[in-house]
């Protein structure tokens, strides 16, 4: 288990300060929390990062918070899953020689 956590099906409503409260109550010591926001519109997209402390405060807050509602949403709190490589580079397709 790590000390870093997804939190997913937050309310549009939901804030840092509000996250970061929640995940603190009990004595737990939040290093980290990051709530991920649409590139474009700086939405929030409705998750959220945070690594805690120690494996323990992590794993206390995934009981504690897993389904539990905050602004009107059940969360979701479970172990970060480290990110998957992307495939591909890109592309532009392939074509050669033509005219345009």
């Amino acid at each position: 288990m790590g000390a870093r956590l997804y939190i997913g099906n937050l309310s549009w409503d939901t804030t840092q300060d509000s996250l970061h409260a929640v995940l603190s109550e009990g004595g737990r010591t939040v290093k980290d929390l990051h709530m991920v926001t649409d590139r474009e519109t700086g939405r929030p997209r409705g998750f959220a990062f945070a690594e805690l402390s120690s494996d323990a405060e992590a794993q206390s807050a995934i009981e504690q918070m897993d389904g539990m509602t905050l602004d009107g949403r059940a969360l979701k709190v479970n172990e970060a899953q480290p990110r998957q490589p992307r495939g591909g580079g890109g592309g532009r397709g392939g074509g050669g020689g033509g005219r345009w």
